[in-house]
This record gives structure tokens, sequence and C-alpha cells, in this order.
């Protein structure tokens, strides 16, 4: 008998275990963190994690304190990694030849390529630049349609917050 999961696969990006440590100060960056927080404690158990290796060296080469880096890096250990196959080269570079990415192929372009060769329904992200940019969507999904990838939806953590189960309908 197959059993089919119904929760969704969510691409766990380098901001993320980065805002759920983060220690600034800024309102913006606080309410992030808060985000980040509520999301991945109260909500993340709904789907289906994955991250990559790329996520856990981008980590360790930060600009992060000893401490914050540590404890990132521990939190993301607790979600699988994707294999890096060797297609997903190509799709970067696809990628950064269309201008979907800027022309960094071990930034955002393989983040986005590991989400979308590995059918990720989420590539969740505080890049709001490259990544969960509404203006950019179109073309990254006309990139991947042409490439014949699946297209993952670009969201933060507060676009999968999910309603609050006290409110009545």
């Amino acid at each position: 008998m197959i059993i089919f999961s119904m929760r969704q696969k969510v691409y766990i990006e380098t901001s993320i275990p980065s805002f759920y440590y983060e220690d600034r100060v800024e309102a913006e960056v606080v309410v992030r963190k808060e985000w980040t927080r509520e999301w991945w404690d109260k909500h993340s158990h709904k789907y289906i994690l994955v991250s990559s290796p790329a996520v856990l060296d981008e980590l360790k080469s930060g600009e992060y304190d000893e401490q914050k880096r540590k404890k990132a890096i521990e939190l993301i250990s607790q979600v699988p990694l994707v294999a890096v196959e060797s297609a997903i080269a190509d799709i970067v570079q696809a990628y950064i030849q269309h201008k979907v990415m800027p022309n960094n192929p071990v930034g955002d372009a393989l983040h986005l390529a590991l989400a979308s060769y590995h059918k990720c329904d989420f590539l969740l992200t505080w890049n709001c630049k490259h990544l969960a940019n509404a203006n950019k969507f179109h073309h990254i999904r006309r990139v991947n349609t042409i490439l014949g990838l699946y297209i993952p939806l670009l969201v933060t953590p507060l676009e999968l917050l999910g309603e609050d189960e006290n409110v009545e309908r």
C-alpha cells in the first residue's frame, strides 16, 4: 500500500535559522525574528522540512558571532539535507544566464535550484530582494517552465503562519 503525505515540503534557506537567533534591535529585524520563531516553534511541524549543505556552509562562513553561528547550525541540523545533484550546477547557470538570480553560483541561485529540483512546495526565506519577491516570480516561473522544473512558491515565515485556530468562521 502506498501512503501519500498531505504535508507540503519546505526548503529552509539560510536567512531562516539566521533570523531565529538574530540579536539586532531594529524594529524590522525584531519582528522578523518573532515571526520566524513563531513559525518554527508553532507551525513548522505541519510541513516536511528540508535544507541543504549550502545552508550549512553559509552559516559556517557567515558574519555571525560564534554563539549565534553554533545555535543556527544546531537548529538547521535537525532538518534533513537534500542532495546536491550534478544537474544543480546546470540549473544555477541557467538562472544566472537568464538573469533570474545574481551572478553568484553558491548564493540565491543555488537555493532556488535546490528547491526547484527537489520539488519543494515552498522556499522559505527572508531574502525579499532576490527570492521572496513578487516582481521576480513571473520570470522565475517562466525559466523553470522552460527548464522543466517544479516551481516552488517563494515565501517568508509570515506567509506560512496559518490561521488563528481560535478565530470563529
